[in-house]
């Protein structure tokens, strides 16, 4: 399985994707943790350019997200799934069409073009969006920020609405979670929800749900 965690700045994605990866590994999934931008040598040094180079222009900072996609795919979300492995990405193809798209302006068919470029085609199983209101995501953020947490908040609104047309264009794949609810709670509609995907595949005629002390076959 691949799924992918997204939302806005503050939405708690970091912290619901390492719960999601050790719920799994309890189960005895193997379980790959990853992130955008970032995962793999050259995405962590094309992340400090994408999140703290000021002044690079919006084809640049675009191109340097899609890079970066580009090798965290080849390098390490695909060999993964390969391997038999269960992948959770803190963000991916949904995050440039987002914020490159709704929110810095670029065309959307094209971006999607180069997504589909930059991945080879692939999608995940699963995209959990976690949505929380703009001022109260920002309000979160305590350490240095950098060039996206510090756009104006038209910028982030924008986001959040690409965020959410994203989802209601695709119900199937897409789970949105409003991420104000005690972190706990958010675990648990995430595990749900994982949860009936597993079965899916597992036992795909059953209406038994895995618990939580159930061990995977």
């Amino acid at each position: 399985m691949f799924i992918v965690i997204e939302g806005g700045e503050g939405s708690g994605k970091s912290t619901q994707a390492k719960a999601l990866r050790k719920h799994l590994s309890t189960l005895g999934f193997r379980v790959k943790l990853t992130h955008e931008p970032g995962g793999t040598l050259l995405g962590r040094r094309l992340r400090r350019w994408a999140k703290w180079g000021r002044g690079i222009t919006i084809q640049s900072e675009l191109f340097l997200f899609l890079a970066s996609r580009s090798e965290l795919v080849g390098r390490v979300i695909r060999p993964a799934l390969e391997e038999g492995f269960t992948v959770v990405s803190d963000r991916f193809d949904a995050s440039t069409i987002a914020y490159q798209g709704f929110g810095r302006g670029i065309d959307l068919p094209f971006l999607q073009s180069l997504n589909d470029f930059a991945t080879s085609g692939l999608q995940p199983d699963l995209v959990i969006l976690l949505d929380l209101d703009v001022e109260r995501g920002l309000s979160r953020k305590r350490v240095r920020m950098d060039c996206f947490e510090t756009e104006e908040f038209p910028f982030h609104l924008k986001v959040r609405e690409g965020y959410l047309m994203l989802a209601s264009a695709h119900p199937e794949r897409w789970l949105v979670i409003d991420a104000s609810l005690p972190e706990e709670r958010v675990r648990e509609i995430v595990w749900k929800r994982v949860n009936q995907l597993i079965r899916s595949r597992i036992w795909p005629c059953s209406s038994t749900m895995l618990s939580t002390s159930s061990n995977p076959i």
